[in-house]
């Protein structure tokens, strides 16, 4: 995952760099959506390929409970929201900044079906489970911290749930995608583009010994 231009180290609480927020918008499946970010919060200059990349690679059912793991500026949560008509989606990052960003964005594209909590990695779900938890994670921040999520993954997806992980070779996404092939009853890679990856991993079978395959 790459910072960004002057970012600072978007995976802490309290980013050190001055705030110079900066408007963006992309086009998702026909609709316009409208973003601001800023300094010290990942992609600060423009959304990240791999960002780009998972959310193309999105498919929900229009109920689904969905985790935005890490969620920046909020991109892949609200795209998820959009999808999700009916569903709800938690968005999480422990970057305070990042935190009022996505409330922001969330506002700015009259999103009623998401919400925004503060905190480090699954601490803010304590107890929850979801259909998907989708994540582009902070890689800068070590293996030990992606690892720590991935073990922690399971116990917060319902048996049918999965995860969706993006990343490129420079990051080590075959690493972790070598992992939880180990570990996970399937991996699959739903995309690849740009030297990044999507990775989708199901860690339960069905009661019949294969996974469970969402609609959409």
């Amino acid at each position: 995952m790459e910072a960004g231009e002057s970012s600072g180290q978007y995976f802490e609480e309290r980013p050190r760099v001055a705030s110079k927020r900066r408007e963006m918008r992309f086009l998702y499946r026909g609709t316009l959506l409208t973003f601001e970010a800023d300094r010290g919060v990942f992609a600060s200059s423009g959304l990240d390929p791999g960002t780009a990349l998972l959310i193309g690679a999105l498919t929900l059912q229009p109920d689904a409970r969905i985790l935005d793991l890490g969620c920046g500026w909020g991109a892949i949560g609200i795209a998820a929201a959009k999808l999700a008509v009916s569903g709800h989606v938690v968005l999480t990052d422990v970057n305070r900044r990042a935190v009022l960003l996505t409330r922001t964005n969330i506002r700015r594209n009259r999103i009623v079906n998401a919400e925004v909590r503060s905190g480090r990695g699954f601490a803010p779900v304590e107890g929850e489970t979801f259909d998907v938890i989708a994540t582009n994670p902070p890689y800068h921040a070590g293996r030990e911290l992606i690892l720590e999520w991935l073990a922690r993954a399971p116990d917060h997806l319902t048996p049918a749930g999965r995860l969706l992980l993006v990343g490129k070779g420079s990051q080590g996404i075959r690493f972790y995608q070598a992992w939880l092939t180990e570990r996970w009853a399937t991996v699959e890679v739903l995309g690849r583009g740009g030297g990044y990856r999507v990775i989708e991993a199901r860690p339960h079978e069905s009661s019949s010994g294969r996974p469970e395959t969402p609609a959409g």
